[in-house]
């Protein structure tokens, strides 16, 4: 008896180690270009009471490094474009660079990565491209020098617009007039076992393309999916398809060992009267359903059963940013560290995963109970649309294929109804789960037959 205890006692710490330890995926960007933010050590203990586990810096402030000392928090720091030419031409610039914003932290301060300026690739300065990869090498063999290397990686940002082709994802290629700057730098970080960083932000794809069956792709929410003509494989989001694109471009080139990072992604909650797209329910509806796609480890369909790092972007607005209002609205918590809205992303809810979607009224308060089944007269289109998207966030939808229990009745709407309930079973069982773009209703009358059980919040 006291044996068997031993083995359940040993499976529940092995789960519970699995699932703290798949939450270091999830970073965020601390950006400071604001004159309203909390100090540095408010913000360690801010980040500290969430499942974000590592954070992006554009430089390397004194006073952040030392906040997050002894946090175990990751840290990504970064050469600024404009540092570029010195560690480029001299090796002594990269030593003191590495002397000034790394030893004197480390490894108090987890520094992990530091990056050699941001979308310096499309910059169009030549002269500027073409220091980018000596100074990366000569920040390399500063680190190697401090006995760092491998401990500290050393990678450089990229836009999306360093593909020539994203569309489909399949097709990803890497922009010709960029093929040798990238090959060179590729080389380098297959080397040095660095990963490629990249922004993309479906954010921006929907506003080339404002149509509503583009905004549920891009927010994660139920749509009729897009089938990458070149291997049949059905998307059912933006962000799965911009970093398979990614991964395909990488894979054209030679470079398939070469692990991607997502270095910013995110959604502005609010933005000018003419920008299409911000508002607190899409930013809400984005940053939760990624964190919950995420936290699935259902992965890409090119990248399967892993996540990739991704930072969010970002922590705080950055108040003293130029260009549209958007840029000044993609904070996450607010300068007195209450959430701008809530993502599931406090340790309470960190190894829940959840999907939160737009709530009919704020104060509605989940059931915990019943059957979630398509409303009656729903179209083909939109029950194809919501099993699509509830079989494609990681549920178990063998009862409904060939064999399984609930394969009969052989319909339709016998398979949506039994994905859209799971999914919203495993989804947190809120209100907004059962929704399905108005296309869903919760039940008391359990649907279950035969051998076929839906379950329930009492089952």
């Amino acid at each position: 008896m006291a044996f068997s205890r031993l083995i359940v006692l040993f499976f529940l710490f092995q789960a519970f180690f699995l699932l703290a330890r798949s939450q270091s995926f999830i970073g965020i960007n601390y950006g400071l270009v604001a004159d309203n933010l909390p100090p540095p050590a408010a913000t360690a203990k801010l980040l500290q009471s969430t499942a974000i586990q590592k954070v992006r810096l554009y430089g390397a402030d004194p006073a952040v490094l030392k906040a997050l000392a002894n946090t175990g928090i990751g840290i990504v720091i970064g050469a600024g474009n404009g540092d570029i030419p010195a560690l480029a031409s001299d090796p002594n610039s990269a030593t003191q660079w590495v002397n000034s914003n790394v030893l004197p932290y480390y490894p108090a301060s987890n520094i992990i990565l530091i990056t050699i300026g941001n979308e310096v690739v499309l910059s169009g300065d030549q002269n500027l491209i073409s220091q980018l990869l000596p100074a990366m090498q000569n920040m390399e063999n500063a680190l190697n020098a401090a006995s760092l290397g491998g401990k500290i990686m050393v990678s450089t940002v990229h836009s999306m617009a360093v593909l020539s082709q994203s569309d489909p994802p399949s097709s990803g290629l890497f922009n010709p007039s960029y093929q040798d700057t990238m090959r060179g730098l590729l080389q380098f970080q297959r080397d040095n076992g660095s990963p490629l960083a990249i922004n993309p932000y479906p954010f921006f794809a929907y506003q080339s393309d404002p149509r509503p069956e583009t905004l549920a792709f891009c927010l994660f929410q139920p749509n009729s999916g897009r089938v990458d003509s070149g291997n049949g494989i059905k998307y059912m989001n933006m962000f799965d398809a911009q970093v398979d694109a990614v991964r395909s471009a990488l894979n054209a080139l030679g470079f398939k060992d070469i692990e991607i990072l997502i270095a910013e992604t995110g959604w502005p909650y609010r933005g000018d009267s003419n920008e299409v797209g911000p508002s607190i329910e899409n930013a809400r509806a984005y940053n939760g359903n990624l964190i919950a796609h995420l936290r699935s480890l259902v992965g890409t369909p090119l990248m399967p059963g892993k996540s990739v790092d991704t930072y969010l972007f970002a922590i705080y607005d950055e108040d003293l940013k130029p260009g549209p209002a958007s840029e000044r609205a993609f904070g996450l918590f607010k300068p007195d560290l209450s959430m701008t809205y809530d993502v599931g992303l406090s340790k309470s809810s960190s190894l829940t995963p959840s999907t939160p979607q737009t709530p009919a009224s704020p104060s509605v308060k989940p059931t915990g109970a019943g059957w979630c089944m398509p409303k009656a007269g729903v179209s083909d289109a939109q029950l194809q649309g919501s099993l699509d998207y509830a079989c494609g966030q990681g549920i178990d939808c063998s009862p409904i294929q060939p064999g399984g229990a609930c394969f009969e009745p052989n319909t339709l709407v016998s398979h949506a109804a039994f994905a859209m309930n799971l999914y919203y079973q495993t989804s947190g069982k809120n209100p907004w789960d059962c929704d399905f773009s108005q296309t869903a209703t919760l039940t008391s009358n359990n649907p279950s037959y035969n051998g076929c059980v839906y379950p329930s919040g009492s089952t």
